[in-house]
């Protein structure tokens, strides 16, 4: 149902740095690129992630309760956590398992403060 999601950044040159690195990660790759914005899409070229300078102009800011979830697989999960903290993201949660259904992720925030997890179901 959702074909893509967009976060805010303050600066969209370090953001593309992180998510480059970190969606290199789980085979993602940009996909479109213009002023102020720039998108990356899976291996099946649907569920894409953009970051974007907000259009109003005023400064970006990370959503209270607002999370992007990354489907990864088994081991990619903590290869994603650690890739996001190598990047200069923030440790919101080391990967290991969490409530019920074998739901397993690693949670962490990108260089503005947005929440994410790469997870898994083992």
């Amino acid at each position: 149902m959702i074909d893509f999601v967009t976060v805010g950044t303050n600066n969209l040159k370090d953001a593309g740095v992180f998510y480059d690195a970190v969606f290199n990660v789980l085979g993602g790759k940009r996909s479109i690129e213009y002023e102020g914005l720039i998108m990356w899409s899976g291996k099946s070229g649907t569920g894409s992630v953009a970051v974007t300078t907000p259009f109003d102009k005023s400064p970006a800011t990370a959503g209270n309760g607002t999370m992007l979830a990354l489907a990864a697989g088994d081991p990619e999960t903590e290869a994603v956590h650690a890739k996001a903290i190598e990047m200069g993201g923030t440790d919101e949660g080391a990967p290991g398992p969490r409530g019920t259904g074998g739901f397993f992720g690693g949670y962490f925030r990108d260089l503005d403060g947005n929440k994410l997890v790469a997870f898994c179901r083992q």
